[in-house]
């Protein structure tokens, strides 16, 4: 299947996902960008890329789980803290497990 992209409104180009239909904000955080996810199951994700992100010089992102109120959440099965260096299909797959909750 054929990668399509958008620019941001931040110039960096954005790959359309399976999950951006999921997607509530796109933001400026620390000189780099934030996604974050909504699921149904009332999860959440954050994902992001900046100067102080694990994976950043690498071009890679960080992603942290989501409580229903929108708050880091260390005690789920998928991590127990920020998981870093994720090139975006890997970002993709934990989404996918994040939903599954």
């Amino acid at each position: 299947m054929p990668r399509k992209f958008i620019q941001s409104p931040f110039g960096e180009p954005i790959e359309i996902n399976r999950n951006d239909k999921f997607k509530i904000e796109t933001n400026k955080f620390n000189d780099g960008i934030q996604y974050r996810y909504r699921f149904e199951n009332g999860f959440g994700a954050s994902v992001v890329r900046h100067a102080g992100s694990y994976g950043n010089k690498q071009g890679l992102y960080e992603l942290a789980v989501l409580d229903t109120f929108g708050d880091l959440d260390y005690t789920t099965p998928i991590t127990n803290d920020v998981i870093g260096y994720l090139d975006w299909e890997a970002v993709e797959d934990t989404l996918d497990k994040i939903k599954e909750l």
